[in-house]
């Protein structure tokens, strides 16, 4: 594979070059803030701390593959997104659900398998969404967090919900830049960003608000 070939996923690049999609490069300043916003709220929670780190690298490399668009930038931009999903749902499972940390390890692995039958499912039914299929198991999983905490915690509940729905409509956004492209020459890829930043941040101050208890499994 050779790494330095050029990747144009995106209505707003037209071309080579580090300002060709000018929009999509400037609206990852939105991760880095809420990296920053999060970050001191983190202080005694190393897990919370741990996502608000991988949040700002998020950032980084998004810069890096809206500015280079390569497929060295490409694996730059996905790599840290699937790190802070693992992450997230290890504490899901452990704080949300007040398991042990293997069986958390055992539902953050039995993810990867989930997610690739899931996304070919959808692939199949729906098509690629211009890549947004792929994140459809992340909407599903936080649902179903939602849905199992409906009773024992609502707040926490209601705070996936939220999220949930930030996530969808960042998605529709992501999924529209290509079919619009012709009416919006922009693109809407930046909002994906924007909204993505948002819902990221926002469920880092969910898992913070969740009430922390031992885990009653042994």
């Amino acid at each position: 594979m050779n790494w330095l070939e050029q990747v144009d996923n995106y209505c707003e690049r037209l071309g080579p070059g580090l300002l060709a999609e000018p929009l999509n490069l400037v609206s990852n300043l939105a991760f880095l803030l809420a990296a920053a916003l999060v970050w001191r709220r983190t202080r005694p929670d190393g897990l919370a701390r741990a996502l608000a780190l991988i949040l700002f690298i998020i950032g980084l490399g998004s810069l890096a593959f809206h500015g280079f668009a390569q497929r060295w930038a490409a694996l730059a931009d996905v790599l840290p997104i699937l790190a802070f999903i693992l992450v997230y749902i290890y504490a899901a499972t452990t704080r949300y659900l007040h398991q042990t940390w293997w069986l958390g390890l055992v539902v953050t692995l039995a993810f990867i398998p989930f997610a690739m039958l899931l996304g070919r499912g959808m692939a199949a039914l729906f098509g690629p969404l211009n890549g947004s299929v792929s994140y459809m198991p992340v909407l599903a999983m936080i649902l179903a967090y939602a849905a199992l905490l409906a009773r024992k915690a609502p707040a926490t509940a209601r705070g996936l919900a939220i999220g949930a729905g930030i996530l969808a409509l960042s998605l529709t956004f992501r999924t529209l830049d290509a079919p619009l492209c012709v009416a919006v020459p922009i693109g809407l890829h930046f909002m994906w960003h924007i909204l993505n930043a948002i819902m990221l941040g926002w469920m880092i101050l969910v898992l913070l608000r969740h009430p922390r208890l031992a885990p009653l499994a042994r």
